[in-house]
């Protein structure tokens, strides 16, 4: 099992948009570098992407969820 972590404090998103499909669901496989979702701090966005390839097995903070430094944003099973 291997954590996506924030490396800064904001607002989690999991789409590019309210009306656009999710980055990446629960259940899919995700390749090493995939954007999973975004954190915006001050109208700034950085995408946060997995370090390894495999299996997205959670979200640990909600669409629109608050995270801090170091917050663990989801786990992946790495193949």
């Amino acid at each position: 099992m291997s954590d996506i972590i924030s490396p800064l404090p904001g607002i989690f998103y999991r789409k590019p948009g309210p009306d656009k499909e999710p980055y990446a669901e629960e259940g899919e496989r995700i390749e090493a570098g995939q954007t999973i979702g975004v954190v915006e701090i001050m109208k700034q966005f950085s995408e946060i992407r997995s370090d390894v390839s495999g299996v997205l097995e959670k979200f640990l903070v909600e669409d629109a969820g608050t995270v801090n430094p170091g917050a663990v944003i989801a786990t992946v099973t790495a193949e």
